[in-house]
């Protein structure tokens, strides 16, 4: 009996469970996909479809516009959010493909649909048939606006080929509702000891927001797990929502992660140029948008950081852009001379590009080149890395060392 196949013994002696940026082309967040194709390799194991700089790849079917992925602890399923409000899953050790019902309505368009998915890892060896589930959608407000809500419910599977999510309910939601269906941001990063669910909350296109902390508009808010303000917040005299902010003065976070030595960081599309990394501590002030290393679309200038400005200034930034999908930092034993660092998927430039940590030093130190928008990248419980696509029938394609 492997992991993967089970959420308790008391199933398994039956049957394995299986649970089975910017609007602008400039960043290349909601640009087409026109190249991603049908998978044409071996969903369950079988030899590399090709061979990608120090990747041995392997396709693992198709998605549909897939966002996010997360795989339910302790096991070897891989749920996979698609933008356009459907969740599924795949078992990468046997190709097995598993139906998710329960998905919540989302406002579908531009960058807004169904967003991150999250687990809690101290579940892994929960010997029930359920896990804590977080998603976070865009959600439909009065007349034309429409914001970021995070969502928390349980994954249940009782089925061979099929798992619902059942009790899902709103715990927190971006405020204030706005116009404009961009930069939701809306990932989800839980502390190591699991007390505090950080959410993104993008700027929403509206740039002054960010520097208006009586609102959540780009912010980082730091809440706990039910979805209420965390004690000691830095503005927590303030009252609501001001007492949910942990950081301010960001724009388009698409990634947000913990390291290692369990600091926050995040990933962040800048406007014309100044793609950033960040680390994210109590009461950090961004700048944006009052300083960026990039430009406005239109060509007029924002003022560079300075040493003297009083803001947060990234560990490294990008000018031309990335457009970042999302990023890890790497863990596992596959690829373990890359312990620490962080690996970005990449939208514009359709590669991963890998930097080096040292402390809270970043260098980049190599690029590999995939030809194709990447939205998604995650470590797989072995190690391997897990690659999605962007767009319709985005592949979902599995990252082993090469030879």
């Amino acid at each position: 009996m492997t992991k993967n196949r089970v959420f308790t013994a008391l199933i398994a002696s039956s049957t394995a469970l299986a649970l089975s940026s910017c609007g602008n082309a400039g960043t290349g967040e909601n640009s087409p996909n026109p190249a991603a194709s049908t998978a044409t390799g071996s969903p369950t194991g079988g030899a590399a479809d090709e061979i990608v700089g120090p990747f041995a790849v392997e396709n693992m079917g198709t998605f549909d516009e897939p966002w996010a992925g997360a795989f339910v602890p302790g096991t070897n399923t891989l749920v996979i959010t698609e933008k356009p409000g459907k969740i599924a899953a795949i078992d990468v050790e046997t190709g097995e493909r598993i139906a998710i019902s329960g998905a919540p309505e989302v406002d579908y368009g531009g960058q807004g649909g169904l967003g991150d998915i999250a687990f809690l890892e101290s579940e892994a060896g929960r010997d029930t048939q359920n896990r804590t589930i977080y998603l976070s959608w865009a959600e439909a407000g009065d007349g034309d606006t429409r914001g970021a809500v995070v969502g928390k419910g349980d994954l249940l599977c009782l089925k061979v080929d099929s798992c619902e999510i059942v009790g899902l309910e709103v715990i927190w939601r971006q405020t204030p509702k706005v116009t404009g269906r961009g930069h939701y941001s809306h990932r989800i990063a839980f502390s190591p000891d699991e007390q505090y669910m950080f959410v993104a909350s993008g700027d929403r296109q509206k740039k002054a927001p960010a520097q208006d902390t009586s609102n959540t508009l780009g912010t980082v808010v730091r809440l706990n797990l039910d979805g209420t303000p965390a004690a000691g917040n830095p503005l927590a005299d303030r009252g609501s929502p001001s007492d949910q902010i942990w950081s301010w003065g960001h724009r388009n976070i698409l990634g947000l992660q913990f390291d290692s030595a369990g600091r926050l960081w995040d990933l962040e599309h800048g406007p014309a140029g100044g793609d950033e990394l960040n680390l994210v501590e109590r009461a950090d002030n961004f700048g944006w948008p009052e300083r960026s290393y990039g430009d406005n679309y239109n060509g007029s200038p924002i003022p560079d950081h300075t040493p003297d400005d009083g803001f947060t200034k990234p560990a490294i930034y990008w000018t031309p852009v990335i457009a970042p999908g999302d990023f890890l930092f790497y863990s596992g034993d596959m690829f373990g001379d890359w312990r620490g660092d962080a690996l970005i998927a990449n939208l514009k430039e359709q590669n991963i590009v890998r930097v080096e940590m040292n402390g809270t030093r970043a260098t980049e130190a190599a690029r590999y080149e995939f030809g194709e928008r990447l939205r998604d990248i995650i470590e797989g419980p072995d190690g391997a890395l897990y690659v999605l696509e962007d767009g319709n029938n985005a592949r979902l394609r599995k990252l082993t060392p090469a030879g």
